[in-house]
């Protein structure tokens, strides 16, 4: 019996498999010079052909595909041919007697050749390969998971299980490459603990990887994207292989890597320096409209004048010719670069409008975006976008389209939702995250300005939603129980409703869970602080333990987020020396590849908090360093660029003033004249009245100038001068303008303010602070408001600060107690 189980499959391979000689076969397809050539060679022996042949056949036939270009791939007259009918057939048959690696790499040539998923030979090269997972080696489970996830069966039992598989294996594996496959692969069912341990084992693998392969790189920050874990060090070694094999990245995988990196928030100056070198070479190498589309998209935003003019003249050219996915693309990509053609935007909102029945609710929503911010208007379009949203609301039962869908149309130009509607938002209103929660208060406060500016209706319905909307957010916040999942769901949130409803709640519950504060999440946490405006010392205090505790765990890339609550908010930390210290430390030999525009938002973030590290602002305030911050500012939107040069000249100011030993000179008079030089001096009612009473207080107009700009062009909302009696002294001419200013020299910066005064006398300064001024939950100072009353101080001013709150008060709601305000903190008390 043992001898007859031996010779059967001996006897099934030779008279089944081997009827004539297999390497005469091979070596005729690799003579092969096409695809019909191969084609032929099957015709004649296909009686006679062995599963090796078959996969052979197969992979020979995509060799040629992949050796093609897009233009001149012939996929659907491969997959037609009566003799891929034949391979197919003969795939059928014989996958039981393939080899691993042959069985995989045939499902995966058939899914390239367009076989759909349902297909009955993919559906059976499925469930064989399933029946065999335990026993695949590691490249051939990276293949298969790659095949499952074209099929997007990303939460599948199936890639359960292989991920099942890699866990118990990981310490084994020794290969990145085919790792880094699957990692993408299942990435969508795995825990944040499993998450881990495959950043650790990418990371310890990395250097075995040769530094020339780019997709294995491009799958670790996709695995990234995917976790929504911007992990710096992995990070910023992709990059470097990405960098170093920029001549030969194509512009697929450039507009892959880009739009990765713009997922993770992951700024790279280098990369995009020579990305936008490397595109621009590429401009008159395409004619081909889903080319062309895809260079407009990620070089636009960066591009010169001179290119953006060339990338918009060539889809204009092909405009007819995009799909609506293209026009989709484009339309976003004028929305990044603010573009205002007006010409291109008509021929683009064309082609959206003929394809607007074929979009998703979610395409729908970033199509109105686009046309709201580029100003497009059209009855027609918006009558219609209207439509589709509606008839798509009426099918929805998924809150966070539901949300999408009534964001849409609050945002366009009737910006009305009928009961009917609103019922529907309330129905799903317990099923919605903080995230819905704060789409659908922002829509429906929207939809309230609408109907009362127009319609005229009463707004009982929206106000009912409102307070259930405050009711399920408060809930929520209290039930929650873990700091990562509270912060996937406040990390983005803004607006009106959040900040006047749910922010106090969601620091409180920050602070029950700042225990799981740690060195991954504490730069979003600290992040997401700096812009609440609420100053909470515990939560403060707790992220500098965590820093000082834990520095060695995080990235110098995050030091910057770390630091911007303390700076906004004006806190120190009780262990402030050595928390500031810590973090320039841990920073210092970073300094040199550092994106430049976060180097200087450091800079101004630690000026704030009197905190001037030398070595940092050596690194700044040299001429190569001010070079690559200006090559930047081309690369980045006019909003960024403005916000960038004003951080880099309150800088240099804050150098000069607190740090005169340094010997950093002040070079932004040019840029200061520019910005000061617009509607400078101009008052509001407001300050009208308060110049006014300041007048009767000092004794007359001539003792008081309104918006003053003093040396290194700080503006004062008023000031006056007291001799050394406390009495005021009128000025000579109250006409002050810009062009008057006495010329600043960098040598008497800091005595200019008082140079010309009487022996004894004193300027003083009086500013009026807005709540901006203070955190949003006590009166304390935040850390803009109170650099510029230490700088004005140095000038030689004595500073007196009008707080709105105080201003505003009961006590002083009669002018005869603002007069007397005024004169007991102009004069000092006992002064009538």
């Amino acid at each position: 019996m043992l001898c007859l189980r031996a010779i059967r499959p001996f006897s099934w391979r030779v008279f089944h498999f081997r009827p004539f000689s297999f390497e005469p076969f091979i070596s005729q397809m690799n003579n092969c010079t096409d695809e019909e050539q191969i084609f032929h060679l099957i015709e004649k022996n296909k009686s006679l052909l062995s599963e090796k042949q078959v996969g052979y056949a197969l992979s020979m036939l995509w060799q040629f595909q992949k050796q093609k270009t897009s233009s001149v791939k012939n996929v659907d007259c491969i997959r037609n041919h009566p003799q891929f009918l034949t391979l197919r057939n003969l795939a059928a048959t014989k996958m039981g007697f393939m080899s691993d690696s042959t069985l995989v790499n045939v499902l995966y040539i058939i899914q390239q050749f367009g076989i759909e998923a349902h297909d009955s030979l993919v559906e059976a090269l499925v469930t064989e390969a399933w029946r065999r997972l335990e026993r695949f080696d590691i490249s051939v489970l990276s293949k298969f998971s790659s095949c499952l996830a074209d099929q997007h069966l990303y939460y599948s039992p199936l890639m359960g299980k292989i991920a099942d598989i890699v866990n118990r294996n990981l310490e084994n594996i020794q290969d990145l490459r085919s790792l880094s496959v699957l990692m993408v692969s299942i990435s969508s069912l795995i825990s944040q603990r499993f998450q881990e341990k495959l950043v650790n084992k990418a990371e310890l693998l990395f250097d075995t990887m040769d530094s020339s392969q780019v997709n294995t790189a491009r799958r670790i920050v996709q695995f990234l994207r995917n976790i929504k874990y911007s992990y710096y060090p992995l990070l910023e070694r992709c990059n470097k292989v990405f960098l170093s094999n920029m001549n030969h990245l194509d512009l697929d995988s450039i507009s892959k890597i880009l739009s990765l990196y713009h997922s993770l928030q992951f700024h790279s100056f280098e990369f995009i320096l020579m990305t936008k070198k490397r595109l621009t070479e590429m401009i008159p190498l395409f004619d081909h409209p889903a080319s062309c589309v895809k260079l407009f998209v990620a070089l636009g935003p960066m591009a010169g004048p001179e290119e953006k003019k060339q990338l918009k003249s060539t889809i204009l050219f092909m405009s007819e010719e995009l799909t609506g996915q293209q026009a989709l693309a484009v339309m976003g990509a004028m929305e990044e670069m603010e573009s205002r053609n007006s010409r291109l935007i008509k021929k683009i909102t064309s082609v959206l409008h003929k394809h607007l029945d074929n979009y998703k609710p979610v395409e729908l929503l970033r199509i109105t975006q686009a046309l709201i911010f580029l100003h497009f208007q059209s009855k027609e379009l918006f009558v219609k976008l209207r439509e589709l949203l509606l008839s798509y609301l009426k099918v929805s039962v998924i809150p966070s389209e539901i949300a999408i869908l009534v964001y849409a149309l609050s945002l366009l130009p009737s910006a009305h939702l009928d009961d009917v509607r609103m019922s529907q938002i309330e129905a799903v209103l317990p099923q919605c995250d903080l995230h819905d929660l704060n789409i659908f208060a922002t829509s429906v406060l929207r939809c309230i300005q609408y109907d009362h500016m127009y319609l005229d209706n009463s707004p009982g319905k929206q106000l009912k939603i409102l307070q259930k909307l405050d009711h399920y957010g408060h809930q929520r916040l209290q039930e929650c129980k873990s700091l990562n999942l509270l912060w996937e769901e406040v990390k983005s949130l803004k607006g009106d409703w959040f900040a006047d409803s749910l922010l106090e709640e969601t620091v409180v519950t920050l602070q029950r869970l700042m225990d799981e504060i740690n060195y991954i999440n504490v730069a979003g946490i600290a992040s997401f602080i700096s812009r609440t405006n609420i100053l909470s010392t515990s939560l403060l205090d707790k992220i500098a333990s965590v820093v000082l505790q834990q520095i060695e765990k995080i990235h110098p890339f995050a030091i910057l987020a770390i630091v911007l609550p303390f700076s906004t908010l004006n806190y120190d930390p009780p262990q402030r020396d050595e928390f500031f210290g810590t973090c320039i430390q841990h920073l210092n030999s970073y300094l040199s590849v550092l994106d430049p525009l976060v180097l200087v938002f450091l800079g101004y973030s630690l000026a704030t908090l009197e905190y001037f590290p030398e070595d940092l602002l050596k690194a700044i305030f040299n001429i190569k360093f001010l070079a690559r911050l200006d090559s930047q500012l081309e690369l980045i939107c006019s909003s960024l660029n403005m916000k960038v040069q004003f951080r880099l000249m309150e800088l240099n100011r804050a150098v000069c003033l607190e740090c005169p030993e340094y010997q950093i000179p002040w070079f932004h008079d040019r840029f200061c004249q520019q910005h000061y030089n617009k509607d400078f001096g101009s008052m509001n009612g407001a300050q009208q009245q308060i110049y006014k009473m300041l007048a009767e207080v000092l004794g007359g107009i001539n003792f008081v100038k309104a918006s003053v700009l003093t040396p290194y062009y700080y503006t004062i909302d008023f000031e006056c001068i007291l001799d050394k009696r406390r009495n005021p002294l009128p000025y000579a001419s109250h006409n002050t303008t810009l062009e008057k200013l006495p010329k600043i020299h960098l040598e008497s910066n800091t005595q200019i303010a008082g140079s010309r005064l009487p022996p004894g006398a004193e300027k003083i300064a009086l500013e009026f602070l807005d709540s901006r001024a203070f955190c949003r939950n006590i009166p304390h100072l935040k850390g803009k408001s109170a650099m510029k009353k230490r700088h004005l101080e140095i000038l030689g001013y004595h500073v007196i600060q009008i707080p709105s709150f105080e201003w505003n008060s009961m006590a002083l709601s009669t002018k005869a107690a603002r007069m007397d305000y005024l004169r007991e903190r102009i004069f000092g008390e006992g002064k009538s």
